[in-house]
């Protein structure tokens, strides 16, 4: 496993070559996501999207997920902070891309990681963003789906199934749920901060998502454009539910666009 320390933190680190004449590929990972979580039934998503692109990219987990360094007491003194989601855009992705050499690079985000993408979007310069399910508010129905998956993880088997991605699977649970449920999170929203967006953007979102309706990628505005696509027949994880369709979408976006 490649690592990279930021503020003396070790995070999992994947790198995928490719052309060193194109803008690399950061991905960034959903609420309950890491490295491994990237799978689709064809294999690890990041580098297919690498291959069809001639692209090189980079993929990592967050502090808490996948490999990367646990945070102690996740429950207690160190409970994240409503404003998670931008630290993480704005203090640890900005000390990544220092630490691999990377200058405006194709942001790619899955729900908690498209929030993160947008958000240093608009403080940084991105050669483009790439979204899929994206939260730019918080909705009822989200949280509704989010205490589901409360019950879920203390009454059924989705702790083990969770196990075989998380190295520290209730530190990565918890730290996400905990937030998401907490009073002042419910005040999360990035529509202002969206705005100073200037890079193309593409936002994907299934119909059939339980964790946001289609105003995310609806009300979402920029400084520059923005394309949007409705996935049918697709929940919440448009890589895994479409792979080939969002496969497909990003391949073209990049080639016609940056």
């Amino acid at each position: 496993m490649k690592t990279c320390v930021v503020n003396g933190v070790a995070l999992e680190v994947q790198h995928i070559p490719g052309s060193a004449d194109l803008a690399p590929i950061v991905f960034l990972h959903e609420g309950l996501g890491s490295v491994a979580m990237w799978q689709t039934r064809a294999g690890h998503w990041p580098k297919q999207v690498c291959q069809a692109t001639g692209r090189a990219g980079w993929v990592y987990s967050r502090r808490g997920y996948g490999q990367s360094d646990s945070i102690p007491d996740v429950r207690g003194v160190n409970r994240l902070a409503a404003d998670y989601m931008h630290q993480e855009a704005w203090a640890v992705l900005p000390a990544l891309l220092e630490q691999w050499g990377v200058h405006k690079p194709v942001l790619l985000g899955h729900s908690d990681g498209g929030s993160i993408a947008l958000l240093y979007a608009a403080k940084f310069e991105v050669t483009a963003c790439i979204v899929m399910a994206p939260h730019l508010m918080v909705e009822d129905k989200s949280v509704k789906a989010i205490q589901a998956a409360r019950v879920a993880y203390e009454e059924t088997n989705l702790r083990e199934r969770l196990m075989r991605f998380h190295k520290e699977v209730d530190c990565a649970f918890w730290q996400w749920n905990d937030v998401w449920l907490s009073e002042p999170f419910s005040h999360f929203d990035i529509h202002a901060d969206c705005l100073h967006i200037t890079a193309p953007v593409l936002a994907m979102q299934g119909v059939d998502d339980a964790y946001g309706s289609m105003r995310h990628i609806d009300d979402l505005r920029t400084a520059g454009t923005v394309q949007r696509e409705e996935l049918k027949d697709c929940g919440h994880s448009p890589y895994r539910e479409q792979a080939e369709m969002s496969l497909e979408l990003v391949k073209v976006f990049l080639k016609d666009g940056p």
